[in-house]
């Protein structure tokens, strides 16, 4: 299992780099990101999370398949992903995020998302993503552009929380999963 680096890393505020289908250990790191996702209970892990940083995410949104059917069978891999639009109605839906533990907000995004990626063997794909597989992707695919969710909050809510996220990032949480922090 990696360490899910946590807010104020440097790495997540980084846009990241384009790979290939030759980039060093690639195979294991997607399995490794895969077993750390799942055992910090997540449903989504971009490489900037595990101090990567490179264009290349994982989704499993399978533990909301009860409340959406799109996510029953939703396991993919996304290397080197570009969102071609965001369309449909504005969706608020709670978000958190394994390097923001202890906090969850709502979070308004597009209800669809239209990608072109490339999966685990550099097949190249183009599809319309929609529900809480397509909310789980455009979250993951901030984190390729430096984004956390908690910077799509109200400048209120980022005040209020400007406390919890300044020891989370000092390391003063417990959590469940290996984590790196900055040490001030």
């Amino acid at each position: 299992m990696l360490p899910v680096v946590a807010i104020g890393h440097p790495t997540l505020r980084k846009k990241t780099e384009e790979i290939g289908p030759d980039y060093p250990g690639l195979k294991d790191l997607i399995d490794n990101m895969f077993e750390t996702m799942y055992a910090s209970k997540g449903v989504g892990l971009a490489a900037p999370q595990v101090n990567k940083s490179i264009r290349l995410f994982i989704v499993d949104a399978r533990p909301y398949a009860e409340d959406d059917l799109c996510a029953k069978d939703f396991v993919k891999v996304f290397i080197n992903p570009k969102i071609i639009q965001e369309t449909g109605e504005m969706w608020v839906f709670n978000e958190g995020c394994l390097s923001v533990p202890g906090i969850n907000e709502d979070v308004s995004r597009r209800s669809e998302v239209e990608l072109e990626y490339m999966d685990e063997n550099f097949v190249s794909h183009r599809e319309v993503f929609k529900g809480i597989a397509g909310r789980v992707i455009q979250h993951e695919y901030d984190h390729l552009e430096g984004v956390l969710f908690v910077d799509r909050l109200s400048p209120l809510k980022k005040t209020l929380l400007k406390g919890k996220v300044t020891k989370i990032s000092k390391g003063e949480i417990d959590v469940s999963y290996r984590m790196t922090f900055i040490k001030k």
